[in-house]
């Protein structure tokens, strides 16, 4: 059944000349019949090669609106419309606005995990595998870091020269992780590398051996020597990573690193969305020339201090 849904796919794709994205922690069945995989910021690079009349987004809305700002004359569809994403949600312009009025001297850096309105009043986006980098070359050493005060803190570790402030927010399913967790974990597999994502609290970080993004992660698994990893991100990267590498042993490092956000997404969204892409029914991100102009200030700031 999944195979001749997946074959349907792929002919709809081809008709419409559809291109399928998904984001790396999307169900295998999905990742199979994707043109491209990768992280929000990955996909959203990749999806401006393409010569095609849509794109279809599997992941979540920030990451269907980044695509859109960077392929502005492509059609970009949400396969399922509920995918949010409580990150990118948490924080809104006033708030930032307010912020900016008590502190206007500090360049505000928001991750790429955040909305188009969010981007709108920052100067520079980041991606958590960039965040590093990208900081370092800001020459303005007074940093408002947002949403993401796990990911800020890092940045902060590596970078004690700047001053960077941060605000209370973050991913959910990645601050849920306790020393409790890893210790049981290593526990279980006292021989397993621990690689984690910088989104996880500062004290899981502080105790991992390898901290990156999400394809930081599976890169470092994949190449390494090491036979048993301990992976602290979203679990279906260690089903992927199952499969990439099956002579390596992958663990989680919690069962509560599960994004029910990314979990919505199914095959038969794709499906029907390929099916209903002329008709109006599917569900298309639509954004004014002018949100995409402010929105686009903060990440072609950082494909410039990027290069």
């Amino acid at each position: 059944m999944i195979k001749n849904i997946q074959d349907e796919i792929l002919r709809l794709k081809k008709e419409k000349n559809a291109v399928i994205l998904a984001h790396s922690y999307q169900a295998k069945e999905i990742v199979e019949i994707a043109d491209e995989t990768g992280d929000s910021y990955a996909l959203s690079v990749a999806a401006a090669k393409h010569d095609c009349d849509a794109f279809i987004m599997c992941g979540v809305h920030f990451m269907a609106e980044t695509v859109k700002m960077l392929s502005p004359d492509k059609k970009v569809f949400l396969a399922n419309p509920d995918a949010g994403c409580p990150m990118a949600e948490q924080m809104d312009p006033d708030l930032i606005g307010q912020v900016k009025a008590m502190e206007p001297d500090r360049t505000v850096v928001a991750y790429i995990n955040t909305t188009a309105d969010l981007k709108t009043v920052c100067d520079v986006c980041v991606t958590s595998a960039t965040a590093v980098k990208i900081v370092s070359r800001i020459k303005n050493n007074k940093i408002l870091f947002i949403p993401d005060c796990n990911l800020g803190s890092y940045v902060q570790k590596q970078l004690p020269d700047k001053d960077i402030k941060l605000l209370q927010g973050g991913c959910p399913v990645h601050a849920s992780v306790t020393m409790h967790d890893l210790k049981a974990a290593k526990e279980k597999h006292p021989d397993a590398l621990v690689l984690v994502h910088p989104e996880c609290r500062p004290e899981i970080t502080d105790a991992a051996d390898y901290v990156g993004s999400t394809s930081g992660i599976m890169k470092y698994a994949i190449e390494s020597d090491h036979k048993e990893f301990i992976i602290g991100t979203e679990m279906s990267i260690t089903e992927h990573l199952q499969y990439k590498c099956p002579e390596k042993e992958f663990y989680y490092l919690s069962k509560k690193i599960l994004c029910p956000n990314m979990k919505l997404t199914t095959l038969m969204d794709v499906y029907k969305t390929l099916l209903n892409l002329d008709n109006g029914k599917a569900f298309e991100i639509k954004m004014s020339d002018e949100k995409i102009r402010k929105a686009r200030v903060c990440i072609d700031e950082m494909i410039r201090l990027g290069e």
